[in-house]
């Protein structure tokens, strides 16, 4: 599985894929995780199976989510507190709970909304487009 961490500039992403990937492997999983930007997210859309947003792009989740749909590509937002996760394992725990089963199926499309809901059930959920 391709894990796309995404950030504004590149810096925070890298520290969380390097985390994930670590984590990933320490469990004996074949996850490969890499780093974007919002602005390299188009062509980095192509190659990730989950994308975890950083929570300093909430306000381009919804687009982002909209982008990813097309490709069956889940969407996470991480929580604000992600970069105390040193070791990369509740960001992997994220990762699993979003696409199931550790090395299972990833969701269809549509259940990117419901695994960010299942992490923060107290949000709103977003409206949708008919």
């Amino acid at each position: 599985m391709k894990i796309l961490v995404v950030c504004g500039a590149g810096a925070s992403s890298t520290f969380v894929a390097q985390r994930v990937r670590h984590a990933a492997h320490e469990q004996g999983l074949d996850y490969a995780a890499f780093a974007g930007t919002e602005a390299s997210l188009p062509i980095d859309l192509d190659s990730a199976d989950v994308v975890l947003v950083g929570p300093h792009l909430v306000h381009a989740l919804e687009r982002i989510e909209r982008d990813a749909a097309p490709r069956g590509t889940t969407v996470v937002l991480l929580p604000p507190d992600i970069f105390t996760d040193r070791d990369g394992t509740r960001t992997l725990a994220l990762v699993r709970a979003a696409v199931g089963s550790p090395g299972g199926p990833l969701p269809a499309a549509g259940a990117t909304a419901d695994a960010r809901n299942a992490e923060h059930p107290d949000r709103p959920e977003p409206e949708r487009q008919p």
